[in-house]
């Protein structure tokens, strides 16, 4: 065993002991996330964008609008699709290459909070039925990762969908208009350490956690997603709080999405 794996050791049982304390390492109450910092409009080549940092995980996200077919099943809604880049320069543990596993499951995590709680009105994005819809790309890319990709994610892609205009008259069809949004859905984070339940780990949280659910809802606390990971599983009475928990929360994000 290594110099880094005792460390590491180390700093895992100092967490746990700190978890059975109802306390964790940076301070924060169980139900608080880190601090949120939200900019809008940062990428000009972009129809919208947005910059979230949360705790210490940067995250930029970038709107793209182009015109293409509709799929042959709902060929009355505009296409909706979503990527995330995790780049080696974020952390260590991203590699180069094809997305991974982790890019994979972060882009659908946000992709079906988005698209379940019918965030942005698809209808209204249809040019010619059958023919011609809005393609919206949301495009994720992760600047640092401190923890908590999914929320910072799922933050950001609300916030450059907030500020998007629908470029019609680039390509000759009309007026530009606002991506028309519908519901704000926001997703919560939490991993279970011991007997412990806490929103929005950090880094070091989500290392060593067992089990992991997020749960998105909208505005009228309805549920939207959820995302069950890790091997570890959780009671139903917990899975009961953090419900409860994250309608609570999400409440208080969803003001700084509008804000």
């Amino acid at each position: 065993m290594g110099d880094d794996e005792i460390i590491s050791e180390i700093k895992k049982d100092y967490i746990y002991k700190l978890a059975e304390r109802n306390t964790r390492i940076d301070g924060r109450a169980f139900s608080e996330y880190r601090p949120i910092r939200i900019e809008r409009g940062i990428v000009s080549t972009a129809e919208g964008s947005a910059r979230v940092k949360l705790g210490g995980t940067d995250v930029i996200v970038g709107i793209k609008m182009e015109i293409g077919a509709p799929f042959p099943d709902t060929p009355e809604r505009g296409v909706l699709t979503t990527n995330a880049e995790l780049i080696p320069m974020a952390s260590p543990s991203f590699e180069a290459g094809p997305p991974s596993v982790d890019a994979i499951e972060v882009a659908r995590v946000v992709d079906r909070g988005i698209r379940e709680s019918q965030a942005i009105n698809l209808d209204k994005l249809v040019i010619t039925k059958g023919e011609k819809v809005w393609v919206t790309f949301i495009d994720i890319h992760v600047l640092d990762y401190d923890g908590n990709l999914f929320d910072a994610s799922t933050l950001g892609a609300l916030s450059a969908i907030l500020s998007t205009k629908v470029p019609a008259s680039k390509f000759g069809i009309g007026e530009d208009f606002p991506l028309p949004v519908q519901h704000i859905p926001v997703s919560c984070t939490f991993v279970k350490l011991g007997n412990a339940v806490m929103l929005d780990p950090n880094l070091d949280e989500e290392t060593i956690a067992k089990t992991r659910l997020t749960v998105t809802t909208n505005e009228m606390g309805e549920i939207c997603a959820m995302q069950k990971g890790l091997t570890g599983s959780f009671t139903i009475d917990e899975v009961k709080a953090i419900i409860q928990s994250a309608k609570t929360a999400g409440e208080e994000v969803r003001k700084k999405i509008l804000g």
